[in-house]
């Protein structure tokens, strides 16, 4: 099997953030220390509305992904938070793929859904390229595969 995943979706999901919010509660902490809160009020709400706005984002953007997807073939291995699914090629309806992002995303939508859901989201591996309209080449090979596999599951 190989795996498809990018190897720094860990970084994604738990370094980043780290680095994120530790810079904002040490701007925050310093600040506070400094006297802000009397003098310049602002240096205390910038930190605070960058970490709604960063939770937000990283909610939406790098928390849902999946841990890591591997290819069988005929079938993904999805692992997540210890457990893992096989999920049969055939039972992707859609393969999307968003590499105009960071990280970029492919999003399996499921005929059935399975424990993580009827989408599953995932950071593939890619290749650095100067064309900005450059396909990800994971995606595209899945989404051949899974169109195979539904020719062949209606008849």
């Amino acid at each position: 099997m190989q795996k498809i995943s990018s190897k720094y979706t860990v970084f994604y999901k738990k370094g980043f953030p780290l680095l994120w919010f530790g810079f904002l509660a040490f701007f925050f902490g310093i600040s506070l220390i400094g006297g802000a809160a009397d003098k310049a009020p602002l240096f205390l709400i910038v930190p605070c509305a960058m970490a709604v706005f960063g939770f937000f984002l990283m909610k939406k953007s790098v928390w849902d992904l999946v841990d890591e997807v591997y290819d069988g073939g005929d079938f993904l291995l999805i692992r997540n938070k210890g457990k893992e699914e096989r999920v049969a090629l055939s039972n992707i309806i859609k393969v999307n793929a968003s590499t105009d992002t960071k990280p970029p995303r492919i999003t399996l939508r499921l005929v059935t859904p399975a424990w993580l859901g009827k989408e599953i989201p995932f950071s593939p591996e890619y290749k650095s390229s100067n064309d900005p309209f450059a396909k990800n080449e994971i995606a595209e090979n899945l989404i051949v595969r899974v169109d195979k596999a539904k020719s062949n599951r209606a008849v």
